[in-house]
């Protein structure tokens, strides 16, 4: 069965969790590189999730013009 992509919302959720486990200052090295790897993760999903809202967003107000 395949992983249900995070929604926006979780993943910023995660994001700030992240970012407050990084400025605790308490992380493991080890732990701490694949904390960064999961927030470029997330914040790369964040990005193709808002161009695309931004690009629906556009065709509706150019149907709206016509």
């Amino acid at each position: 069965m395949a992983k249900k992509e995070e929604t926006y919302n979780e993943a910023i959720a995660k994001l700030r969790q992240i970012v407050a486990d990084i400025e605790s200052g308490e992380l493991d090295v080890d732990i701490l590189s694949d904390k960064v790897k999961e927030a470029t993760r997330l914040i790369k999903l964040c990005k193709d999730k808002l161009y695309k809202v931004d690009e629906d967003v556009k065709k509706v107000l150019e149907e709206l013009d016509e």
